[in-house]
């Protein structure tokens, strides 16, 4: 019998034993030599080299960009913005990579404050990207100022990034489509009073492959669903009745199910003494405790409360949660920064891990949190302020970046911790693109360098149970306040060596469009990178996808298998055929001694 790849790859994966470890490995030095202090601000593929970069602000005035090397130090400042670039008296708060004029080249949008001031007064200005690099003389400001830092969206579903924000109770959406700025007042056709600072979100909330608008109000929460390319406000959300300060929201298929849940963390009185980490399901009004315990042997740790008066200088102060699936089981964790409510000098940040439910405040849910307290490198960073997910080698298996406060230093300190995950888990990494072109890219351009907003990704497969499973997440759905999310999605597939079933993908729709923009692949192997140019965007049957497998430690030990295997049977043959060659001579000697009665 014939055996496909198809059927023979899952067979000898399961050879792998089910040997599981998780450490980390501090690999500063190798990533950054001594380069490693600023903000971590985003993350980006700048010269479409196929890896990731790094877009760091140092001194609230200069922007360098650290490009992915294949020679130590890993990132090496590459570009850099200095501070007569940008408008005088500015202070940086936010980068947002993106391709904002539509020509498949990577453009910075930066975010700034006048000095002194707070986040109310957000000034926006563009750098247009040309050959892999900056024109620092060619900078286009927003006529706009903001109340807040913008939320980065495909607001008309062109691909092309737009930004949406409000000016006072206004909802304010601006295009720069040919480097032109066009502002419309009053996007959303009705007032809306901001949380500053708000988590709002562009993100498929129906399962309709389309992302919907997601706003964090001073009153509670609302949801804008996309309906034929339109936005149309369906419900209302409030806070949890308990919670006194309320952190950013965030959004993440927290257990396997297929939809975005919605993850708030929230502070129980004003001064964080206790916290909690809320959940609710797409649609309804119901909260679910998913994290409670922040009890550290004697000790009670809680979220760092964000300061009375934000000003530009505190770029970490919300309280936010950076999810990412550090163990490839299928269930997303996350990254937070905690601190000793008894002695409130000591902050560090902490994994908290996605588990099968142990307590009855999970209800129907069936997954919680768990805070891992004994990750001794971690803890090893004091006074930690961010801590957030990043495939540093682009293996697949997310390492983790945490920014730390020195006492005397007004730069943060960037440590990069590589994760050391070793266990029979499988993962498919998937990027979608803009779909602006495809192999006719302006100036033979490679469209790999851009940040696209808004894709939806969703797999189901049958696990090595026979149970079917699946798994989504939207692409770039936030761009405010540190939300440090990464330009593609990393999906565990837990132990199952299968090939993908089906793997769909999405993208927004533009007014009027009333069929469904989504295009499903079919047999993906796992443990690889699948890059989707949507070209033509009107057409996802022409759809392109580009797969690169990612080899991995498993990979090495299925081919030691293998070899092994085959170097067992050759010894076997090589037994068998010297027995053979024995018998042979001894039926020749025993012939040659034969008494042949012919002859006489």
């Amino acid at each position: 019998m014939l055996l496909s790849w198809k059927m023979v790859l899952p067979l000898m994966l399961c050879f792998v034993g089910r040997h599981v470890t998780f450490a980390l490995q501090d690999v500063t030095s190798d990533l950054f030599g001594l380069e490693n202090s600023g903000t971590v601000a985003a993350f980006g593929d700048f010269n479409s080299d196929k890896q990731t970069d790094i877009f760091i602000i140092r001194e609230h005035s200069e922007l360098l960009i650290f490009l992915a090397d294949l020679t130590a130090p890993y990132f090496k400042p590459k570009v850099h913005l200095t501070k007569d670039a940008f408008p005088r008296g500015i202070s940086i708060s936010g980068v947002v990579p993106g391709d904002y004029d539509g020509d498949s080249q990577m453009d910075v949008l930066l975010t700034g404050h006048p000095t002194g001031a707070g986040p109310l007064e957000t000034t926006v200005f563009i750098f247009w990207g040309h050959n892999q690099t900056l024109n620092q003389s060619s900078r286009i400001d927003l006529n706009q100022t903001f109340r807040n830092e913008p939320l980065v969206m495909d607001f008309n579903g062109d691909m092309i990034p737009d930004i949406f924000g409000a000016d006072g109770e206004s909802t304010v959406v601006c295009y720069l489509t040919d480097r032109k700025q066009k502002c419309d007042e009053k996007a959303l056709g009705s007032n809306v009073k901001m949380r500053v600072p708000h988590s709002n979100a562009f993100i498929d909330l129906n399962k309709d492959f389309t992302a919907d608008l997601f706003l964090t109000t001073e009153s509670g929460f609302e949801t804008w669903i996309n309906k034929d390319g339109n936005f149309t406000r369906m419900s209302l959300g409030t806070i949890p009745e308990n919670a006194k300060k309320v952190g950013q929201s965030a959004f993440v298929d927290f257990d396997g199910d297929g939809s975005q849940d919605h993850l708030l963390p929230v502070c129980l009185d004003d001064t964080c003494r206790k916290s909690a980490i809320y959940l609710s399901k797409p649609g309804s009004s119901e909260w679910f405790l998913v994290l409670t315990d922040f009890q550290r042997k004697e000790s009670m740790w809680g979220f760092v409360p964000p300061p009375v008066s934000p000003n530009v200088e505190e770029l970490y102060s919300p309280i936010t949660l950076h999810l990412g699936d550090y163990n490839l089981d299928g269930f997303p964790d996350a990254l937070v920064i905690l601190r000793n409510t008894s002695a409130s000098a000591q902050q560090q940040a902490f994994l908290l891990e996605n588990v099968a439910c142990s307590t009855a405040d999970c209800g129907e849910l069936g997954r919680m949190f768990r805070v891992h307290w004994e990750q001794s490198d971690l803890s090893a960073i004091p006074r930690a302020v961010v801590a957030t997910f990043f495939d540093i080698y682009e293996d697949g298996i997310l390492d983790m970046i945490v920014l730390s406060k020195v006492e005397g230093k007004e730069e943060l300190i960037i440590h990069a911790l590589k994760n050391n995950f070793e266990a029979d888990a499988y993962f498919v990494k998937v990027i979608v693109l803009s779909g602006l072109c495809s192999n006719d890219c302006p100036e033979n351009v490679k469209p790999f360098g851009v940040n696209q907003p808004g894709p939806y990704v969703m797999y189901t497969t049958v696990d090595s149970n026979g149970y079917l499973k699946n798994a989504s997440a939207g692409q770039l759905s936030q761009s405010a306040h540190l939300s440090l999310q990464l330009p593609y999605t990393v999906l565990g597939l837990g132990r199952s060596a299968n090939f993908l079933d089906h793997l769909f993908v999405g993208i927004p729709r533009p007014p009027g469009g009333k069929d469904i923009r989504k295009q499903e692949w079919t047999a993906i192997i796992p443990n690889s990178q699948l890059i989707v140019i949507p070209y033509p965007q009107y057409d996802p049957h022409s759809w392109s996808a580009k797969l690169y497998l990612t080899p991995s430690n498993i990979v090495l030990l299925t081919a030691i298998a293998l070899i092994g295997v085959c170097v067992f049977i050759l010894v076997i043959i090589g037994i068998l055929h010297w027995q053979e060659k024995k018998a042979d001579d001894r039926e020749k000697r025993q012939e040659a001694h034969r008494f042949h009665f012919d002859a006489m």
